[in-house]
């Protein structure tokens, strides 16, 4: 207890001392560098390592040429982590500050929030991103549910399976981590993809409720 303590105010001591050095040339290719302050939500170890293949070959380890599958970053705000997420839903004017305070919050809390991307590495930038969220349960032993959100692939990488990739890596780390299920919503016209992946409505129990609070994003 007091090792993870001592880790989190760690955490949050790195708010201050981050730093993401913007370059005009990496190696011939525009971009930007990591700084040796960086951080990560989590080990990216834990997806490259699964047993995870799209038809077209593409795994976390490789997902093609370019591209690398790996945990959010702390520099991702400059590398349009934002961005990318605002081609799927309402994102709001977020500073750096308030990216870099719910980064940590999250990091702070291990053993729940899996925010992977999606990087061109060759630009630097974002492209894809999903996200796994463990939720400890009472019911099932003290089991734990694997929630996926955020799923998006960035226009100009789509029909390549990335997010065919990103969703079932997800669903096999929940998998390895303990999940008894795992879970998702999502619109009507996407039910038969999703479906494809394995996932199903459960019987009398397929509605999605929600009570939006007002003047909340």
């Amino acid at each position: 207890m007091a090792a993870q303590v001592a880790e989190n105010n760690n955490i949050q001591a790195k708010l201050g001392d981050l730093s993401i050095s913007s370059v005009e040339d990496v190696g011939g290719k525009k971009g930007f560098v990591e700084d040796e302050a960086e951080q990560f939500l989590f080990d990216t170890g834990l997806i490259t390592a699964l047993d995870v293949k799209v038809k077209n070959g593409r795994t976390p380890a490789n997902p093609g040429e370019g591209l690398r599958m790996r945990s959010l970053g702390s520099g991702d705000f400059k590398r349009g982590f934002l961005e990318c997420l605002a081609e799927l839903t309402k994102v709001g004017d977020v500073s750096k500050e308030e990216f870099m305070k719910r980064f940590y919050a999250m990091k702070s809390r291990p053993g729940t929030y899996y925010v992977t991307v999606l990087e061109d590495v060759n630009t630097g930038k974002i492209v894809g991103a999903a996200t796994l969220v463990v939720e400890l349960k009472f019911i099932h032993g003290c089991n734990q549910r694997g929630v996926i959100e955020d799923v998006i692939v960035t226009p100009d990488y789509q029909g390549q399976k990335l997010g065919q990739l990103l969703m079932l890596t997800l669903t096999q780390l929940a998998i390895s981590l303990g999940c008894y299920k795992v879970t998702l919503n999502c619109s009507d016209k996407m039910v038969g993809y999703y479906s494809s992946m394995g996932f199903k409505k459960e019987e009398g129990n397929a509605n999605f409720l929600m009570l939006r609070v007002p003047n909340k994003s």
